[in-house]
């Protein structure tokens, strides 16, 4: 048969006319599609996709405010922010963290101490697109060659910010503390808005204290970006409002005078003004550079610090609880006459030492011949202990801690120190509680000098002897004197609680004073020496604090004992005697002897405050003359 029998052609073409439609109408319905997902892209769902386009272009980023100032009472500059170039990376734009790393130690110095906090940062809970630093206090060479690579580095930016610094730094780290970058528990207490683009918060002192007066409020700004997420311009900006700048109390003269009449020694200075409680300076030595700790100090320097024997690190003003010793004469001497234990008038003998009961244990006087007669008055200046222990058992603990109490013993009295100890004021609870023991006569007999269990502060110290100086008028032991923005330092300020103390005869306040004016000034007084040719009358009251115990009948010898088991000197005081202007509260660790280690320091203190700093010179000299003649 012919081969063209065998071919259809019609039915070929029928099949391929029927393929081809199908093939259109797929084609036709593809496009249909197509155009009803660019209509609704395009038009239906515009204002989406171009709300998220805007957010790859353009975003928010927080501006952290200016960190408010601190003076001191004459204006001088005591904590400022100065600008810092810092190498950060955003996690979430670096890609490979490992390149990037390797990377930048190609570029810049990163030392492992470095790499390690960053390593730290990065796990820690933070802000997603937070920019973590790396390196602090770039140099312009190293800026110069991030730069260059810039390109290379996504997500890696030089940025400056503003950065707390010190200009007197040793001098005033105890009392203003310092700022450090914020942690993980503090992360989680602060304000996540406010403090957005914050980097750092105040850790200790004044610093910590008025945290959120010198913060200030958090600004914004929308920014445009490329690809890479670098910032190409700034489209709107809210500025943040800077934090308050604050004025202290203390003078930074007062306070440099402290550290140089310590003269490296360990102790602390404190001086208050009594009329209003001011701190002119909180001096505790050795000191610390507190710059060290803004960025972040190293594990090395932290290390000579934290071990270092003389410890400077601890605040020994605020922290350091030692046994007031004889200090503590005066407020008992108060306590002793208001509560009728004694009188003005009352003397005894005095041989050398004390006995509860014939054939029992012998209590030293620190004269071991004994002052022989003595009343109040003799007592205090010459510090006989002898009169103070049978005092001390007349009153018996209960009345001794109701008045030692009034005079801000065992609390922090402060309205706005960070940081301050209470210290230990004893009683009988108090000892049943941790001791489960009863209170024995011979515990008051310790107290009675200051010894034993009692414990007090520096800052204490001064807070008793300027209420003693303000005739039992408190004022609060304050730092802050002024601030800059629309709020008063009432406002500020927390609320005073303490009650002036008031006494059944009045003149107990001026006999105590007195008393204290006869150690400056008398014949016999312990710090004589201390007060001779001052043209004021001071007030004062020497001491000692033993760092170990004698047996009863061991004699104690200065060039035998270590340097670091001798006794501490004290010495607390007021000036002039009938306006004081300045209290003062020293003490020396291992300094032996307060009327010729301490006494000194605060008549220096004095002198300083009185007839050089202070506004009233002319009037306290005149005074203080009138009344020495």
């Amino acid at each position: 048969m012919p081969w063209g029998e065998f071919k259809d052609t019609a039915a070929e073409r029928r099949l391929f006319q029927r393929r081809a439609t199908v093939m259109l109408v797929l084609v036709l319905a593809l496009l249909g599609i197509l155009i009803a997902r660019m209509y609704q892209l395009q038009i239906v769902e515009h204002d989406i996709y171009t709300t998220l386009s805007d957010k790859n272009r353009v975003q928010v980023q927080s501006v952290a405010p200016p960190r408010g100032l601190v003076y001191d009472r004459n204006g001088v500059l005591l904590a400022e922010n100065r600008p810092v170039f810092s190498v950060t990376l955003v996690p979430e734009r670096v890609g490979k963290m490992e390149d990037a790393l390797a990377k930048l130690s190609g570029l810049i110095e990163v030392s492992d101490e470095d790499m390690e906090r960053f390593q730290r940062r990065l796990q820690e809970r933070r802000r997603p697109f937070q920019a973590l630093p790396l390196r602090y206090d770039l140099n312009e060479q190293e800026i110069a060659r991030l730069a260059v690579h810039r390109h290379e580095l996504p997500g890696v930016e030089v940025a400056a910010e503003l950065v707390r610094y010190y200009p007197h730094s040793e001098l005033t780290a105890h009392a203003l503390g310092y700022v450090g970058r914020i942690n993980r528990q503090e992360l989680q207490r602060i304000d996540p808005v406010n403090y957005a683009g914050t980097n750092y918060i105040g850790k200790s002192g004044v610093e910590r204290f008025y945290e959120e007066l010198l913060h200030g409020q958090v600004g914004y700004q929308h920014v445009e970006t490329n690809a890479r997420g670098r910032t190409l311009r700034v489209l709107e900006r809210q500025n943040p409002v800077p934090g308050e700048d604050i004025e202290l109390h203390m003078d930074l003269r007062m306070q440099k005078l402290a550290h140089e009449l310590l003269d490296g020694r360990r102790g602390a200075v404190i001086a208050i003004e009594p009329s209003t409680g001011g701190i002119l300076a909180l001096a505790s030595v050795p000191g610390f550079d507190a710059n060290l700790f803004v960025t972040g100090i190293g594990a090395e320097a932290y290390g000579e610090l934290r071990d270092s024997l003389d410890k400077p690190l601890f605040n020994r003003a605020l922290r350091g609880q030692y046994p007031p010793g004889s200090t503590l004469k005066p407020m008992l001497a108060v306590a002793g006459l208001d509560s009728e234990a004694t009188t003005r008038d009352k003397t005894i003998w005095d041989p050398g030492y004390f006995q509860l009961k014939s054939g029992g244990r012998r209590w030293r006087d620190w004269k071991r011949s004994g002052h022989g007669w003595v009343d109040l008055k003799d007592s205090v200046a010459q510090s006989c202990d002898i009169y103070f222990y049978e005092m001390a058992i007349d009153m018996g603990v209960d009345t001794i801690h109701q008045y030692l109490s009034q005079f801000g013993f065992g609390e922090d009295a402060t309205l706005d120190v960070s940081g301050a100890l209470s210290g230990l004021l004893p009683s009988r609870d108090w000892k049943r509680a941790v001791y489960n023991e009863p209170w024995y006569p011979g515990d008051s007999v310790n107290l009675g000098i200051g010894q034993g269990f009692m414990l007090a502060t520096p800052l204490q110290l001064a807070t008793a002897t300027s209420v003693l100086a303000n005739r039992g008028s408190w004022a609060e032991p304050r730092l802050l004197k002024g601030v800059s923005g629309d709020r008063s330092v009432e406002d500020v300020l927390p609320q005073a609680t303490h009650q002036s103390i008031e006494l059944k005869d009045p003149d107990t306040w001026e006999f105590a004073v007195e008393a204290m004016a006869e150690v400056m000034h008398g014949a016999k007084g312990t710090a004589r020496s201390a007060g001779r040719g001052a043209p004021y009358r001071m007030a004062g009251k020497t001491g000692t604090a033993q760092v170990f115990s004698l047996a009863e009948d061991e004699e104690y010898d200065e060039e035998e004992v270590r340097e670091r088991l001798r006794d501490h000197a004290l010495f607390v005081g007021f000036a002039p005697v009938d306006n004081p202007q300045i209290a003062v509260a020293v003490i020396v660790e291992n300094g032996g002897s307060g009327s010729g280690t301490a006494a000194p320091v605060a008549r220096a203190m004095f002198d300083a405050w009185l007839l050089e700093y202070s506004d009233k010179t002319g009037s306290v000299v005149a005074a203080g003359t009138g009344a020495e003649n």
